[in-house]
């Protein structure tokens, strides 16, 4: 800790983070053992995040993340947006495809920014908002196999038919961007999906992953 920083604060985002990684709660004991402070400090702390819906303690008392943390986590794709648009215009332009960047929605995938080229007679119509399946579709597969593989250079994954008839999709996942899980790709009408797409596509990833670091 520096002169310039708070230690409450600081102890309370941990106490967010920590609920964050686990799924069935976590006891006052357990984040006091975790925090290295005493009990008394994790219920003030508890009690000030819970008067903010950002926590809640069931009713056999372990903390879990509140859903006031869902407010703070719509402001989050404009900004995501935002950065990832340059690297999607130059993609789409580059390959005459309709890039997209899509997000992890709890166990689905969601496009939240959607770019189309501006020099092709026609091309995939893909929106923002649209939501598929983890386990379908370039988006999602990319995300799935950097789970697997989370240390590793990012790698393309390429399918078709398996959201729209004809349409065949290149995607490659962000990696190294802290809090956020999604893939860079593009969707095109066509049977299979042109050599040189694939690396074009890890290339706009890293470029979007580069601008949300």
């Amino acid at each position: 800790m520096t002169a310039e920083t708070s230690q409450t604060l600081d102890r309370g985002l941990k106490v967010l983070k920590l609920l964050a990684d686990t799924d069935h709660g976590l006891t006052v004991t357990e984040l006091s053992q975790k925090l290295g402070v005493n009990r008394t400090v994790v219920y003030r702390l508890l009690a000030t995040l819970e008067q903010h819906a950002l926590v809640r303690r069931d009713l056999g008392g372990r903390a879990r993340v509140g859903l006031g943390v869902l407010r703070l986590g719509r402001q989050v794709h404009p900004l995501v947006r935002e950065a990832a648009l340059p690297a999607l215009r130059s993609l789409a332009e580059d390959i005459g495809a309709t890039a997209h960047l899509t997000l992890v929605d709890g166990a689905e995938a969601l496009a939240v920014a959607v770019v189309e080229p501006t020099w092709t007679d026609y091309h995939v119509a893909y929106r923002a908002g649209f939501r598929h399946p983890l386990d379908r579709g370039a988006a999602g597969k990319a995300i799935l196999a950097a789970r697997q593989r989370p240390t590793a250079d990012p790698e393309y994954t390429l399918t078709h038919g398996e959201l729209e008839a004809g349409a065949s999709g290149a995607a490659a996942p962000l990696v190294g961007v802290t809090g956020v899980e999604g893939s860079v790709g593009v969707v095109m009408l066509a049977d299979c999906v042109p050599e040189r797409v694939g690396p074009r596509v890890v290339e706009a990833a890293r470029e979007v992953a580069e601008a949300l670091r």
